[in-house]
């Protein structure tokens, strides 16, 4: 069983009427709709190329951190951008990428 953390947020009345008349259409909580709908947008979301790089220059700029990244866009891309990450925090790599966009 995973865990649940309780949330409280401001939404327009409008989103929640509808996020209502779904949840009463689908015989479901407004809850589950939604977690189902926030499930939903962040799978997507982190599969877009402007989210994905915004995702890595928060972590490059260590305000993310590898597990977090991880959680979001996947293992596979968090360790790719891992990697780069490693590159970047190489002097002698930053210098060279600072001098080539100078260029």
């Amino acid at each position: 069983m995973s865990s649940s953390t309780r949330v409280h947020f401001r939404a327009p009345e409008r989103l929640i009427e509808q996020a209502d008349a779904l949840a009463i259409a689908e015989d479901k909580n407004r809850t589950d709709v939604l977690v189902e709908a926030l499930r939903e947008y962040l799978a997507n979301a982190s599969d877009e190329a402007p989210v994905q790089q915004a995702i890595a220059n928060a972590y490059y700029e260590d305000r993310l951190e590898y597990e977090q990244v991880k959680a979001i866009v996947g293992v596979e891309t968090a360790q790719n951008f891992r990697v780069l990450k490693g590159q970047l925090t190489d002097d002698q790599l930053s210098d060279d990428l600072a001098a080539a966009l100078d260029e």
